[in-house]
C-alpha cells in the first residue's frame, strides 16, 4: 500500500515527475531559442521566458542558474547537433577519396546549421561577447572546428589531392568564411537558397585546400 501511494504521488495526470521536469526544461529551451533570436538576449527577461514556456520562475531556477546558463546550454546544443550530423557521415566515408569527404561533410554541416534559422542567429549573432563564460565556450567549439578541418586538410594532402603543408591557418580562415556565409544566410530576407550556401562553402574549401603551397 505504502509503495503504491508513493508511486501515485509521483504521477500527475498520468505523467511522472521526471517527465514533467524534462518537458518544462525543453519548453524553456524552446522559448529561449525563440525569444533570444527575435527579441534579443539582452531584452529578454526570465519572466518572459517563463510566461512563454508556461512554467514558474521556481521551475526555471530548478533547471538553470541564470539566463546566461540557458544561453550556454543552447549554444552547446546547437554545436552538438552539427557535430552529431557530421560525425556519422565521416564514419561512413572512411574509404572515400578526399574530395568526396569534403563535399559530403560540408553538405552535412550546412544541412544541420540551417535546419532552423534560429540556430545561426543564436550562435553567431546573439551569443558572441555576452560573457567570459560564453567566450570560453565559443573558443572551445572554435578550436574543435579548426582541428576538425585541419585533420581533413592533412588527409587531403596525404592522398595527393593537396600539397603537403601546415594547414592550421587555412582551417582558421575556413571557419571564419563558413561562419560569415551562414550568418549572412540567416540575415537575408528572402533567405539565400541553402544549396547556394553549401555550394559556395564547398568551392571555398576545395580552393583553399588544394591551392599550391
Amino acid at each position: 500500500m505504502a509503495q503504491g501511494a508513493g508511486a501515485h504521488s509521483r504521477m500527475y495526470r498520468g505523467v511522472d515527475t521526471e517527465q514533467r521536469r524534462a518537458e518544462r526544461r525543453e519548453r524553456l529551451l524552446e522559448a529561449a531559442l525563440d525569444e533570444f533570436t527575435t527579441r534579443g538576449y539582452h531584452k529578454t527577461k526570465i519572466a518572459d521566458l517563463c510566461a512563454k514556456a508556461g512554467v514558474s520562475t521556481r521551475n526555471f531556477y530548478e533547471k538553470f542558474a541564470s539566463k546566461e546558463a540557458l544561453l550556454l546550454e543552447l549554444h552547446s546544443h546547437i554545436n552538438t547537433v552539427a557535430m552529431k550530423r557530421v560525425l556519422p557521415v565521416l564514419d561512413s566515408l572512411a574509404d572515400a577519396d578526399a574530395l568526396t569527404r569534403i563535399t559530403r561533410l560540408v553538405d552535412a554541416f550546412v544541412e544541420a546549421v540551417t535546419s532552423d534559422p534560429r540556430f545561426p542567429r543564436l550562435n553567431y549573432v546573439e551569443a558572441p561577447g555576452i560573457s567570459q563564460a560564453m567566450e570560453r565556450q565559443h573558443l572551445t567549439w572554435y578550436a574543435r572546428y579548426v582541428d576538425f578541418i585541419t585533420a581533413e586538410c592533412d588527409r587531403a594532402a596525404a592522398t595527393g589531392l593537396a600539397p603537403a603543408r601546415d594547414y592550421r591557418l587555412t582551417a582558421i580562415a575556413l571557419v571564419g568564411a563558413i561562419t560569415g556565409l551562414v550568418r549572412e544566410w540567416q540575415a537575408t530576407e528572402p533567405p539565400v537558397p541553402v544549396a547556394d550556401v553549401a555550394t559556395e562553402i564547398r568551392e571555398i574549401c576545395i580552393a583553399a585546400i588544394t591551392r599550391p603551397g
